[in-house]
């Protein structure tokens, strides 16, 4: 049975200059308003590589007040201070930082809040009205904006979440740590957040505070890192709870039809109905069923992907994850369903997330690939038959046309996105054959901080994967033609659609339709519309109409728009089919995937 009733945990990392002084400091302190053999030290050495484990070992020896708890991985600097707290021996739990920047007078009262049993948690702030600090701009903006940002999307009452001067009450903190998902920099804000959250009696008091050496605003951590865990934590406590699995369902199902009924915002419907009523029904359902076929070849080639990067899946669960992620594409902004699949293999086959990422990066970099390909090879045969004139002519604007406009800048982003497909495949291959680690080069670049080891680890591991896949050459040829494949079934059904609208599919029409498609596709990569409505239409009508003496600018858009619209329909009843027989909501999928504490957690197994 151990007296001590205050166990004050100084995190180190690399302090071999000043943990001497420190633990001195803390110790002649705590003896001014404490009992003998009432108190211990505990140095909670994280990883060091100096020579701070040497100095709190031999500490440790010649004090028995002191005890120097060793890691021999970094945890961060929470997750060395949860270390330590767990093996601390007193009832109250203090921790501050080491540079002292804090004044010591104002331990006593730090300690005394939680001694007393008024408070179950205690810190010291910098910026109570009664007793701001001065600090310097470089520090006190980000501080400040920091804070504020906390109290409107986590709720809390407290002014400074970051002081490095807290004290708890151990059968709270050990709950509290329960939930923490954190080890870093956001550790302490979490802490008290949820401590708010949970009815702790929460004592913020304002203390003297001197900054001590340099600072300055680290774009990983502070951008990267703290900013994604606000939103992580405000969708933990603020959003999750009120998703029901019928809400979400619900939810999911709503968002769907939104995207539907906003179609006409980009389209007039009275051209819908009427290019539609002249077309062959029965050839458009035709059109379906081949575009149908390219789906069960997607969960094939990712299936192809994951197995180059050590992943084994069932084709047809990862054709239901490739349906719900490309309805999530429709449905959600900026691509969200991509990390929706992310999740979906996560959540059912415990593939890590930079794994589902990275392979998600290397579908839709052959996708791209593949398309740029054939609107290459297509548009290489146009210019040698002389056959490129009108379209110069409708893409400068010189030729009258009801899509003049749209077409251009759908096809000016499509150039603008099969560009950044090529430079990205050359840059994938030229870094796979260097023996440099450029990704922690260039974080480290960005960063000075710690946490930029840990988005290092998981940026490695990402294009790690990609690379697998590039210098694979099996799996380069065979996610190649599956490719090639999907991108063609995509081409027919367009063809198909002319047919349904009386086109002969002469070799000239073929080849504006292969040529219109894969501009069409390359300009909805963006995601500037909900499914890319609209730009799909442009360039597609722009370019048949340009190329073909056979179908009219009016026509051509009744085209296009029934192609989209019969890829769409698939997409999303594939989506909806999906998710009944996975049991997955897509808004749950949202949710789960945007949860940066996931990440977060393989980051730190990575690391140890």
């Amino acid at each position: 049975m151990t007296d001590v009733e205050v166990s004050v945990v100084l995190p180190a990392y690399n302090e071999a200059a000043t943990i001497a002084r420190t633990v001195e400091t803390t110790l002649s302190t705590l003896a001014s308003f404490l009992p003998a053999g009432s108190f211990e030290v505990i140095v909670a050495e994280d990883g060091c590589d100096d020579r701070t484990p040497d100095i709190a070992a031999r500490m440790a020896d010649n004090d028995d007040r002191v005890r120097h708890v060793h890691s021999d991985e970094r945890l961060g600097r929470g997750g060395a201070l949860e270390y330590a707290f767990r093996r601390a021996s007193g009832e109250t739990l203090v921790y501050f930082d080491t540079d002292l920047a804090t004044d010591m007078r104002h331990l006593e009262e730090l300690v005394g809040a939680i001694r007393s049993g008024e408070y179950d948690v205690a810190t010291g702030s910098r910026w109570l009205p009664e007793n701001p600090a001065d600090r310097p701009a470089k520090r006190g903006v980000p501080s400040l904006g920091y804070n504020r940002l906390v109290r409107l999307f986590l709720r809390s009452d407290l002014q400074d979440h970051q002081c490095g001067f807290k004290a708890f009450d151990r059968t709270a903190l050990l709950d509290l740590l329960d939930d923490v998902e954190d080890d870093h920099w956001f550790w302490d804000t979490e802490l008290l957040v949820r401590a708010q959250r949970s009815g702790y009696r929460v004592e913020e008091f304002a203390v003297d505070w001197t900054p001590k050496g340099d600072s300055k605003v680290d774009l990983v951590r502070d951008v990267f890192g703290m900013g994604s865990q606000i939103l992580r934590t405000w969708w933990q406590l603020s959003v999750s709870p009120r998703l029901s699995r019928r809400v979400s369902l619900a939810g999911g199902t709503l968002l769907v039809a939104l995207a539907l009924a906003l179609i006409p915002l980009y389209l007039d419907p009275s051209t819908v109905i009427a290019e539609m009523s002249a077309a062959d029904y029965g050839i458009v359902a035709a059109s379906a069923v081949v575009y149908a076929l390219s789906w069960p070849l997607r969960g094939l080639r990712y299936r192809d992907i994951l197995v180059s990067i050590g992943f084994r899946e069932h084709w047809g669960f990862l054709t239901g994850a490739v349906f719900i992620s490309q309805t999530g594409n429709l449905v959600f902004p900026a691509r969200a369903g991509d990390a929706v699949r992310a999740y979906i293999v996560k959540a059912r086959r415990g593939i890590p997330y930079p794994s589902g990422f990275a392979s998600l990066a290397v579908e839709r970099v052959f996708d791209l690939l593949t398309i740029t390909a054939l609107a290459g090879i297509v548009l290489v045969g146009l210019a040698a038959t002389g056959s490129t004139d009108a379209l110069v002519a409708a893409l400068t604007g010189q030729a009258p046309g009801e899509t003049g406009q749209s077409g251009q800048t759908a096809i000016l982003v499509a150039a603008g996105v099969g560009l950044a497909a090529i430079v990205a495949v050359v840059t994938i291959v030229a870094s796979a054959r260097s023996d440099r680690n450029l990704v922690r080069a260039g974080v480290t670049r960005l960063s000075s901080d710690s946490y930029a080891d840990y988005v290092a680890s998981v940026i490695e591991r990402f294009t790690g994967d990609i690379q697998t896949v590039a210098t694979d050459s099996g799996a380069f040829a065979r996610v190649g033609a599956n490719s090639l494949l999907i991108w063609t079934l995509d081409v027919v059904t367009a063809l198909v659609v002319l047919a349904a609208f009386g086109v002969e599919l002469t070799p000239a029409i073929v080849a504006v339709g292969f040529f219109a498609v894969s501009v069409g596709n390359l300009a909805k990569v963006l995601p500037l519309t909900p499914g890319g409505v609209g730009l799909y239409e442009g360039a597609f009508s722009l370019i048949v109409a340009a190329l073909t003496t056979e179908v009219g600018a009016a026509a051509a858009l009744g085209i296009a728009i029934v192609d989209h619209a019969i890829k769409n329909a698939v997409t999303i009843l594939g989506g909806l089919v999906s998710m009944a027989w996975l049991n997955v909501s897509l808004t749950t999928a949202v949710e789960e995937s945007q949860n940066a504490g996931e990440v977060d957690t393989e980051l730190e197994a990575d690391a140890n």
